[in-house]
């Protein structure tokens, strides 16, 4: 399962993968189903200013592919890319930005994971197919959008 969150910990957009398929490939589908509404007039909304991610996500391609989008990004580095880098000596590069404080801020997803796991039909994995997990998941999401009080905006 995989969640595009915003700043209220509320999904915006959800995507769904078999267990053994890798984090980093779904980051930029799931940022292209992001879609938010102007206040005014205009098309809606699909670039965020910033994407905090945990370290599945961290790789040099998802990075330039956000760079190139003029988004800024935030996640650690894993371990087996500091050592390629630092193997490369001087012509490695130097280690991407990273704000310890920003990055506080991602339990914001783990917690809407586990706003989500609270629904039954989720954490027990009841549906057998994915469509209709997908379908359960939309569901909860809703629902949490429902629940979230209008005034609280981060």
């Amino acid at each position: 399962m995989h969640l595009a969150v915003d700043g209220r910990g509320l999904p915006m957009a959800i995507g769904l993968t078999a267990g053994q398929a890798g984090d980093n490939p779904q980051l930029l589908p799931l940022l292209d189903a992001v879609s938010v509404a102007r206040a005014g007039p205009g098309r809606p909304r699909q670039r965020p200013d910033r994407v905090v991610a945990d370290r599945a996500y961290s790789h040099p391609s998802t990075r330039a592919a956000l760079r190139a989008r003029g988004i800024a990004f935030t996640s650690p580095e894993r371990t087996d890319q500091i050592a390629y880098r630092k193997a490369k000596g001087s012509t490695g590069g130097r280690p991407p930005a990273f704000a310890r404080e920003i990055y506080a801020g991602r339990n914001v997803v783990e917690r809407c994971f586990a706003r989500l796991k609270q629904f039954r039909a989720l954490a027990t994995r009841y549906a057998k197919r994915a469509a209709y997990y997908r379908s359960i998941l939309i569901i909860a999401a809703v629902v949490l959008w429902l629940r979230e009080d209008p005034q609280d905006t981060p």
